[in-house]
């Protein structure tokens, strides 16, 4: 850790291990509703009697959509009253609608409770995220940011053998997963966390001071033209996450489906902890921008290997493990990137990035998702496409230069 990095770091008001663990658990409850999912998918269809098998891929997708617009409104209220008590607010609102989720009678109404969990699960992201830029800044942020991602990325390996597990018991056990992450961080951040928004750097609840907030946020070029990269870049994960039980059961008749997620996952942790020993030497930009052409690179390849080679499961899997890799990089350098201008605005800021990571990546993953028609082919043209138009978007907002400090 540098000198600048280790001074940030004796601001943090809890031990800064601890302040790591409890952000990644903060963030790692996104994950988790998503992941413990993803096994038992096609369950879920076969109980409800879905004719359209792409149909289960709602259970994520309407996730992910209550996930974002909410976050525009979340972050100016988190501006004015402050990051605790909205922040316990929606861990009881988790809590609670997991138990919903687990007791829901048909698909439409599960597909309902977990619209609403997204809406929720926006709000502790927003917090949390501008908790941490409430404290920390540039790369000091950044190192921080990938270390969170670093433990956030164990949920990912564990959250899907989880709930392989439990479905041995029934589906709707996944959920008690989420129910158990959501009391165990209510009562860690009543108990450890204080508020780290005092009140003389707070807004006023005024609409039009939540517009201009966002209108401050926008009005800086690197702030949009991040938020828009991640958005499109993110839409090759959230495909991935929506098709991959189908790709791995249905395209490559893989048996374990958990450990070849888990595997995926593995790598995107060992390279986001990867990017925490590096950022603070190279910066955000370098390795942003070599990230992103490496994500191209290793989709566009992947494309080309199934072309020419057949759908082989080996060939495809390596590299789309190396394609998924680069957002344990592209993640947390975005972010810092985006948020770094904005300090009393954090929360405003920490909201319109959410939006634009989720709201965009939603609506373009969703139609990703859509395209799938038993073979990988559309899979891993979505992660070229939107990989290429995301890189399109940071020369345009760096004035196409890359790599510049």
């Amino acid at each position: 850790m540098t000198n600048a990095a280790a001074k940030q770091a004796a601001l943090l008001p809890i031990p800064r291990w601890e302040f790591i663990a409890l952000m990644a658990s903060l963030l790692a409850m996104n994950a988790a509703a998503i992941d413990s999912m993803l096994p038992a998918l096609g369950l879920i269809g076969e109980h409800f009697q879905l004719v359209d098998e792409n149909q289960q891929q709602l259970i994520i997708y309407s996730y992910l959509a209550g996930f974002s617009v909410p976050q525009l409104l979340f972050g100016p209220l988190s501006d004015r009253f402050g990051r605790m008590g909205l922040m316990k607010l929606c861990l009881f609102g988790f809590i609670v609608l997991s138990v919903l989720c687990t007791i829901a009678t048909s698909f439409w109404l599960l597909i309902f409770f977990r619209f609403l969990q997204g809406i929720i699960s926006g709000g502790v992201r927003v917090v949390a995220v501008a908790v941490v830029r409430d404290l920390l800044a540039g790369r000091g942020m950044a190192s921080v940011m990938s270390l969170i991602m670093t433990v956030f990325m164990i949920v990912p390996i564990i959250a899907p053998i989880a709930g392989e597990a439990l479905m041995g018991i029934s589906w709707r056990w996944t959920f008690g997963i989420l129910i158990i992450l959501g009391v165990v961080n209510f009562v860690w951040v009543w108990f450890r966390l204080p508020e780290t928004l005092p009140p003389e750097k707070r807004i006023t609840l005024d609409v039009t001071k939540f517009l201009a907030a966002y209108k401050r946020v926008l009005e800086v070029r690197v702030t949009t033209g991040y938020l828009l990269a991640s958005g499109v870049v993110y839409a090759s994960l959230f495909v991935f996450l929506g098709t991959s039980e189908q790709l791995f059961d249905q395209v490559f008749h893989t048996s374990n489906f958990s450990f070849w997620f888990a595997g995926v996952a593995s790598l995107m942790a060992m390279v986001s902890y990867a990017n925490s020993r590096m950022v603070e030497r190279f910066g955000m930009r370098f390795m942003s921008h070599f990230t992103m052409l490496a994500f191209v690179a290793f989709a566009l390849t992947n494309v080309l290997v199934a072309k020419f080679f057949g759908e082989q499961f080996w060939p495809i899997y390596i590299f789309l493990c190396l394609t998924m890799a680069c957002f344990g990089m592209l993640g947390s350098n975005f972010n810092a990137l985006a948020m770094e201008p904005h300090g009393n605005d954090a929360g405003s800021a920490s909201a319109a990035y959410g939006f634009a990571t989720t709201g965009i990546a939603t609506v373009l993953g969703y139609i990703g998702g859509r395209l799938y028609n038993g073979t990988a082919e559309p899979i891993l043209w979505s992660f070229a496409i939107f990989g290429l138009f995301s890189l399109v978007i940071v020369l345009l907002t760096e004035g196409g230069r890359l790599f510049v400090r």
